[in-house]
């Protein structure tokens, strides 16, 4: 994606972006920081040599690439504030010294770090839980919308950061037109089962060794998360049906965000359990040896929910305390029945042309076992985490409407 240079700011700023003018009302020098305030009472403060490292010039900020220059180890004492005042625009003025060259700061960039703008979560929906009561069925989007406006995708990708779970009707039911789309939003995620990867359903091979995963089966599948083998399982998974005229084999999905809400609330022993309790995850495919040792329910990322290990049929072994066997045993148990309980769990049925996309490390997706025959085939691809809340902030930034106070 193109960002724009900001040509129309009266004084550049250590990015790319535009910012409004927000002019300060005072500044004040205390030793090491810098203490600005603005008339609605914000206030900021800022450390000399943060402030050295995002002058632009002095070597602080490169004017091309709008990074940092200035290696930590040559921050040094003689690098001191002399005048700091506002000027008249409204802006930060510091001549610093030993060169005494004057640096100016953009109000506008300073006030959307006091607003918190510049955190992770900024320009980004709130994450809400769900049950089946609260989101009776996934939001649907027109494919052709988020293949062609900027705006429509941003709606998609703020459904799947908010909800983690978006489906997107009527794309063409053409093999590989999950690249197109991909190609709208960020790299796609290679794995073992390659960067775009068919799920083809055949009941003939239950027990077959024709196929390295029970997805090519006709057994139903339980609510899972993909690739918990992985140091960092894939973020989201996209699910482009290109034909279902199988019977059965309807589609589920539980928000593991919810789960985790209601063992919490109810059931803390069992939290307790399948949060610090660990288990080998092990793929057992030909030629290949993925293996991750992690709680079901892995609180070790920093993200709103945690990451859901959840695919019973790669959790090879415990890696616990004998003791505790048994009872993570029955914390598991209550784990998977309350994903397939009705309360949390919805039920629909993927056709032709359908892209489910969901939030990988947070709902759990699953499959009805089929009851008959008929042809069903599935492409996927996944997209890391990253890629999403990265093309999703700058989408708000430019298209979306306020997100989480954002976009003053």
């Amino acid at each position: 994606m193109t960002q724009m240079h900001n040509t129309n700011n009266r004084v550049d700023v250590p990015d790319f972006y535009a910012y409004p003018a927000a002019p300060l009302a005072a500044v004040e020098h205390h030793g090491d920081f810098l203490h600005l305030s603005w008339d609605d009472g914000q206030r900021l403060h800022c450390h000399r040599f943060w402030l050295r490292e995002n002058a632009l010039g002095l070597g602080g900020i490169d004017p091309a690439t709008r990074e940092g220059l200035l290696d930590p180890a040559d921050l040094t004492d003689a690098m001191t504030m002399g005048l700091a005042d506002v000027t008249d625009a409204g802006d930060l003025s510091i001549l610093w010294q030993p060169e005494a060259q004057r640096c100016v700061y953009h109000a506008g960039w300073l006030r959307h770090i006091a607003d918190g703008q510049h955190l992770p979560e900024s320009w980004l929906p709130k994450p809400e839980a769900w049950d089946a009561k609260i989101l009776p069925q996934p939001p649907r989007r027109q494919a052709s919308g988020a293949l062609e406006s900027d705006a429509e995708l941003c709606e998609v990708l703020n459904d799947l950061i908010r909800y983690g779970v978006c489906v997107l009707e009527n794309a063409p039911s053409e093999e590989g037109f999950l690249n197109k789309l991909a190609a709208r939003i960020g790299p796609v995620r290679d794995s073992n089962f390659g960067a775009l990867w068919d799920v083809i359903a055949d009941i003939s091979l239950a027990g077959d060794a024709k196929t390295n995963t029970t997805a090519n089966t006709g057994l139903r599948l339980g609510p899972h998360t993909d690739l918990p083998t992985r140091e960092i399982p894939p973020g989201y998974q996209f699910l482009h049906c290109l034909v279902n005229e199988a019977d059965g084999g309807e589609s589920t999905l539980t928000d593991g965000a919810a789960l985790v809400q209601e063992l919490q609330t109810y059931h803390a022993a069992d939290y307790e359990l399948l949060s610090t309790r660990r288990w080998v995850f092990f793929n057992r495919g030909p030629g290949i040896d993925h293996r991750w040792s992690a709680p079901i329910i892995d609180t070790s990322g920093m993200h709103a929910f945690p990451t859901l290990r959840a695919f019973y049929p790669v959790r090879a072994f415990p890696d616990m305390p004998e003791c505790d066997i048994a009872e993570a045993y029955e914390a598991l148990r209550r784990f998977h029945k309350l994903a397939d309980d009705p309360r949390f769990e919805l039920t629909f049925r993927l056709g032709a042309g359908d892209i489910m996309c969901f939030d990988n490390r947070r709902v759990m997706h699953g499959r009805k076992g089929f009851s008959g025959s008929g042809k069903r085939h599935l492409q996927g691809v996944y997209i890391d985490r990253d890629e999403i809340l990265s093309r999703a902030r700058a989408l708000n930034r430019s298209h979306g409407p306020e997100v989480n106070g954002a976009g003053r």
